[in-house]
């Protein structure tokens, strides 16, 4: 059994809310699936904003306007 993670009260309670798990869970959680779960989290973050920066297309300026 792994000893619980070292911490801060506020980082725990964040990473529970993101992660959608208890923080009695969350302190106990092997270090290795705490990480591969904040890279999951990390990359399904970014997927959107790169999704969205791609899909924006720059305003076409009209010169009759200036």
């Amino acid at each position: 059994m792994s000893k619980p993670l070292q911490i801060s009260p506020d980082t725990a309670i964040k990473l529970s809310k993101q992660l959608n798990v208890p923080i009695e869970r969350l302190m106990h959680m092997p270090r290795h699936i705490l990480l591969q779960k904040l890279a999951e989290l990390a990359k399904s973050e970014s997927e959107p904003a790169s999704e969205e920066a791609a899909s924006a297309k720059p305003a076409e300026e009209d010169p009759s306007q200036q």
